[in-house]
């Protein structure tokens, strides 16, 4: 199965921009997208590539947030939402049952600028959302992806000097997803890719992607017992569209 994810910052600007395009050449089986920015009704117009499935979660808040995931390969069955009402009201999770695991498509928080949300992603989100993937593992195991506004390591973007306690780069913001690998994850692109120079966020500011400014912000993240299924991961720098770029996975 071939998966990728991708913020779009707006599926409605996204198809402004290449999108479907980039949907009727990528060959995935799956493909999860974060910051959709959209209901379902803002976008029923649009003739979706030929076999493809969406489901979609949509903030109530209008224009914000919002995940989708468009599928070749008919799920078992789909949800959205963690299952808690003080998280599920921005539609940052789909998860969609395949035979051999679930994949679940995220959005997380933004801790913001000033920090303002770092308690709440870090204290409240995190530690349900890791709740969550475990109880879905006890059934099977799990692949998630998606934007998790995070830089894990310092690999992980051009300037960790000077961007600690940023959002995105804190020590809380880190050693949770630390946390998540130690529960029983990997990630995936890591285990295929070990050097720098690797990112799927850029600044619009200061030409900052021209000059592979970055951040490594998007994931494939899977259960460890799925390793040996992993057969690839990437990242695709080179397609346009969003500030963020799309990220792949193959598993067989």
């Amino acid at each position: 199965m071939k998966m990728v994810s991708w913020n779009v910052n707006g599926i409605r600007a996204a198809l402004k921009k290449g999108f479907a395009e980039y949907m009727a050449s990528v060959g995935a089986d799956v493909i999860c997208l974060q910051e959709t920015k959209c209901h379902p009704g803002d976008v029923q117009h649009v003739a979706w590539e030929t076999g493809y499935e969406p489901v979609w979660a949509s903030a109530v808040k209008k224009g914000y947030s919002g995940t989708a995931i468009f599928s070749r390969v008919k799920p078992k069955s789909v949800t959205t939402g963690i299952g808690l009402a003080d998280h599920d009201q921005e539609g940052r999770v789909i998860t969609a049952e395949f035979a051999d695991f679930y994949v679940v498509n995220v959005y997380q928080p933004n801790s913001q600028r000033g920090l303002t949300r770092l308690e709440y992603r870090t204290q409240e989100w995190d530690p349900a959302f890791l709740a969550f993937l475990k109880k879905l593992e006890k059934k099977k195991p799990v692949i998630f992806c998606g934007d998790l506004n995070v830089a894990h390591q310092d690999i992980d973007l051009k300037n960790p000097k000077t961007n600690r306690r940023n959002a995105g780069f804190t020590d809380e913001e880190r050693t949770n997803f630390s946390k998540v690998l130690e529960a029983g994850f990997v990630d995936t692109f890591r285990e295929f890719e070990k050097g720098p120079d690797h990112y799927t966020w850029w600044s619009q500011m200061m030409n900052c992607r021209a000059r592979n400014i970055g951040w490594r912000v998007d994931y494939f993240v899977a259960s460890e017992k799925l390793k040996p299924a992993l057969k690839r991961a990437w990242i695709s720098p080179e397609v346009m569209g969003s500030d963020h770029c799309p990220v792949g996975l193959e598993v067989g």
